[in-house]
């Protein structure tokens, strides 16, 4: 059994990105895996202040929701992500969290050595669904190299996910079942 945490990144309730993380989520679950949900649009997570307060020992010195997220994902084997694209990235919701796992980078360092063995040595797994309105070629590039980076610095492998162009309206992926079910065969194989 395998421990999976979908943190849901889109600030509006019911989405597109919310409906497809739901069906992977489904798949995780009929699977037998343990799955955990995280709404970050619900949290109050501060921006990272930058002060490296988190350089000696890992541990981030603000003190909010955040903290947390740090447990729950320290100790999970697959991290799913999900966002609309704003601006060919990731919500500023989900970019909070993802800036202030820099703790965590710092304790997955601190832990692991030099980075030849950082490589090596993945702990778990990592996805990303995205949603974007437009069909531009590089739509998801920016939210695809955030997501590589924050499952790095968490010590796990980005394993790529499901991304969908041109999809709109809240709701609008409802009208494209192959795509929710993309989303969902995700997390069963």
């Amino acid at each position: 059994m395998l421990k999976v945490v979908g943190i849901y990144g889109s600030p509006r309730k019911g989405g597109n990105t919310d409906l497809l993380l739901d069906s992977a989520l489904k798949g995780c679950e009929e699977r037998g895996n343990e799955v955990k949900r995280v709404y970050v649009r619900d949290l109050h997570i501060g921006g990272c202040a930058g002060c490296d307060g988190c350089a000696k020992n890992g541990v981030c010195i603000i003190k909010d929701d955040m903290q947390d997220i740090y447990t729950l994902i320290d100790d999970t084997d697959v991290i799913i992500l999900s966002s609309p694209i704003f601006f060919y990235g990731v919500t500023s919701q989900l970019k909070a969290l993802i800036d202030r796992s820099q703790a965590m980078w710092w304790r997955t360092r601190a832990r692991k050595g030099s980075k030849k063995e950082e490589k090596n040595t993945a702990k778990g797994r990592g996805y990303l669904i995205a949603v974007g309105a437009t069909k531009g070629k590089n739509l998801f590039e920016c939210a695809k190299l955030t997501a590589r980076y924050f499952f790095d610095a968490l010590g796990m492998s980005f394993e790529g996910g499901c991304f969908f162009p041109g999809i709109e309206s809240i709701g609008a992926i409802k009208k494209h079942p192959e795509s929710l079910q993309q989303a969902y065969d995700l997390c069963r194989k």
